[in-house]
């Protein structure tokens, strides 16, 4: 019998956990996912990773780069390819905000998140700004440090 994979148990199908490491977000934007059918069986599935995806206007469009999202087991010769570019779904004023923020300030847009809104798979979008290696080490020395206080507490 085949291993079902775990899904993370905040009710999010995929979590990009090393995006709150590497960038500090800004803000964060709920879009719309345009997937195939065998997508998103795969993605209730669990299947689903972000890591190393990136949010990019092409074309006019919002589209999610190098998301991950693994062949479903039970599809038939109409099987999606897995590192598709994916188009997102937001109005066309957000689109060009995005567009102007990306390429003036510096900033990038990262998946934090893929997740269900009344049955319809969200993607979490964040507009984020890299860390330098020196912050990445401030906010592990802070978060042990809470950790231990919060242990001391109880």
């Amino acid at each position: 019998m085949a291993e079902k994979k775990k899904k993370p148990a905040s009710g999010d199908l995929a979590v990009n956990r090393r995006a709150w490491h590497d960038y500090s977000v800004l803000e964060k934007i709920e879009c719309g996912i345009a997937l195939t059918g065998t997508e998103v069986k795969a993605v209730r599935a669990g299947g689903a990773s972000l890591a190393g995806s990136y949010g990019a206007v092409l074309g006019g469009e919002l589209q999610v780069v190098q998301m991950h999202i693994p062949v479903y087991e039970f599809g038939n010769r109409f099987n999606h390819t897995p590192l598709r570019n994916r188009k997102l779904l937001v109005h066309r004023k957000e689109i060009a905000e995005l567009k102007m923020k990306t390429e003036a300030k510096g900033l990038t847009l990262i998946p934090l998140r893929l997740y269900l809104n009344r049955g319809r798979i969200k993607l979490e979008l964040g507009v984020c700004r890299g860390k330098a290696q020196h912050d990445k080490r401030e906010a592990l020395k802070k978060k042990s440090i809470d950790r231990d206080l919060d242990r001391w507490n109880r």
